[in-house]
């Protein structure tokens, strides 16, 4: 008896400790990923400055055809808000809040009670192609309920994995729809 005892205090303490260095391990992520684009950056930056135009290239566009979409606004402050049953689309909102033709776009994401994020597309000229760079950074804690925060913060060690393989397949369809 003593021995069950002592097997679950010390999986009492390690799963305490599990949990308490969800607390204080660093909550900062960055995804980013790259591709190379045969067009010039304001063909490029046509299809990314409108969230109207994102439909024909977005990963997550296909994924629940009954996701419910609005857009309103236009340039700075343009405002796209969705919402589904399907877990992979989830519910949010995305807002243009930076805008340097051709060259930069930055968008803030809400998603509810899993946090915010920060999404920037960045296009540099290289030889008559552009090289479009979109990265993803959020804290993992942000606006995430504190009894959720440890787990929030582990699971966002395999978003890069997660979140990185639609930036390509987003970044492959972008080639795709510019390049014709």
């Amino acid at each position: 008896m003593a021995r069950l005892k002592a097997i679950a205090g010390a999986l009492f303490g390690l799963v305490v400790l599990v949990f308490g260095l969800g607390f204080v391990l660093p909550s900062h992520n960055h995804v980013q990923r790259d591709i190379l684009i045969n067009a010039e950056p304001e063909v490029v930056f046509a299809q990314i400055s409108d969230f109207h135009a994102w439909e024909n290239w977005s990963p997550w566009a296909n994924i629940d055809p009954n996701a419910s979409m609005s857009i309103e606004g236009k340039g700075i402050g343009q405002i796209m808000a969705w919402a589904s049953e399907d877990p992979q689309v989830g519910t949010g909102t995305q807002e243009i809040v930076e805008l340097d033709a051709p060259r930069h776009l930055s968008t803030h994401l809400e998603f509810g009670d899993q946090g915010n994020a920060d999404a920037t597309f960045e296009l540099q000229p290289d030889a008559g192609q552009t090289r479009i760079v979109w990265s993803l950074d959020f804290d993992s804690r942000e606006g995430v309920p504190l009894w959720q925060q440890p787990v929030s913060t582990y699971v966002s060690y395999a978003m890069d994995m997660m979140i990185g393989s639609s930036y390509e397949t987003g970044l492959q369809n972008l080639k795709a729809v510019v390049e014709g």
